[in-house]
């Protein structure tokens, strides 16, 4: 008899491929025991790669069915709420990649039924645990920076350049860059700094797209610029892109903290030359900038040219989960933290519309 545990995955794409599988079937006591697609032999493939006993094309009938006590749910974003809303049905604990629903309401009823049903529930805000970012995270809590004054949150990609269909792009399927890349840099804002309180945005669709098989598409954005408010006071600006061309670097972050006691700045060109976190410091008295390494218990062993390695040999994403079921405790991030970053996306659709600042409620 199997003391590990039963997990099922909504998702066949290339991220569950070579992310979230690997991930779980490198921890002890996890066990990939059902995966679910839509396309029957992909999903089959996916399967005898992996050996992964349980094949279904319909999610209904995998958390009918399957043994399982936990979920995986990576399909498109407008897929999210009722998938969860199944599982938690169902009594499974969920962990539902970013972001977590369509609207603010949904995330708040999926994050209160989670509660309610007493499991363990998580959101893949995958850029908390990269070691460059837990030591900000650190450097921040001990005051490098002190009390924030402003800061800019960029994550810059190119994936958005291709004109062909994408659902990310289909405002019936997702919220844009906005909802794919933004919620990221808004979780990371949030954990950084603080709650954000007010936001006024400009969202553009810069690529014209065509919808499945030629039809016409109500195109979301694919470039997101937001200016926030901080319920502390600090002032930020937000930056997602999909249609910034930039090279050999793939895709880029950068973070950039401006406070009472110093100044923080990191750039993470993920490919390339430059790939890589490059940190700088410099407290009120220095006249330069310092750069800092990121010191090796950050790393854990994890190669640095390769930093999401640690989805596979720390406990982070996917990993962590199954240690908080295992050890009967709460994860983080979890389902509160994905309603508050669609608070703010929210704020941003509705800014961008009615073209005037947005103020969040419900700072609880």
């Amino acid at each position: 008899m199997s003391d590990k545990i039963p997990i099922g995955i909504v998702n066949t794409s290339y991220w569950a491929d070579l992310m979230l599988i690997p991930a779980l079937q490198s921890h002890p006591n996890a066990e990939v025991s059902a995966i679910c697609g839509r396309d029957q032999e992909r999903t089959q493939q996916i399967a005898v790669k992996y050996n992964i006993p349980g094949v279904f094309v319909d999610y209904r009938r995998m958390i009918r069915e399957a043994d399982i006590t936990a979920l995986i749910i990576a399909a498109p974003h407008d897929l999210h709420y009722q998938i969860t809303m199944e599982a938690l049905g169902a009594g499974l604990h969920v962990f539902c990649e970013k972001p977590l629903a369509m609207n603010a309401l949904q995330a708040r009823e999926m994050y209160d039924t989670a509660e309610s049903a007493g499991v363990i529930h998580m959101v893949h805000f995958t850029y908390r645990w990269m070691p460059f970012f837990q030591y900000v995270h650190d450097l921040i809590d001990q005051g490098i920076v002190g009390g924030c004054y402003h800061c800019e949150f960029r994550y810059l990609a190119d994936y958005g350049r291709n004109p062909e269909y994408q659902w990310r792009f289909d405002r019936k399927r997702a919220n844009g860059v906005l909802g794919d890349l933004g919620t990221h840099v808004i979780d990371l804002a949030r954990w950084l700094v603080g709650d954000i309180r007010a936001v006024q945005a400009l969202l553009g669709a810069f690529v014209k797209r065509e919808g499945v098989n030629g039809s016409r598409i109500d195109p979301a954005n694919d470039s997101a610029q937001l200016l926030i408010e901080f319920t502390n006071g600090a002032h930020g600006f937000i930056q997602a892109s999909a249609v910034a061309h930039m090279a050999d670097r793939g895709w880029q972050q950068q973070i950039n903290l401006y406070g009472e006691t110093g100044s923080l700045e990191i750039r993470v060109p993920f490919w390339g030359a430059e790939a890589g976190a490059i940190l700088r410091v410099a407290s009120s008295s220095d006249e330069q900038f310092q750069r800092l390494e990121v010191p090796d218990v950050y790393w854990g062993g994890v190669d640095r040219s390769d930093p999401f390695g640690i989805f596979s040999q720390q406990s982070a994403g996917c990993r962590l989960f199954v240690d908080a079921i295992t050890e009967n405790r709460l994860a983080s991030p979890n389902f509160y933290d994905g309603y508050k970053a669609q608070q703010v996306v929210d704020a941003a659709l509705e800014s961008h519309r009615s073209g005037h600042i947005q103020i969040i409620d419900g700072l609880d």
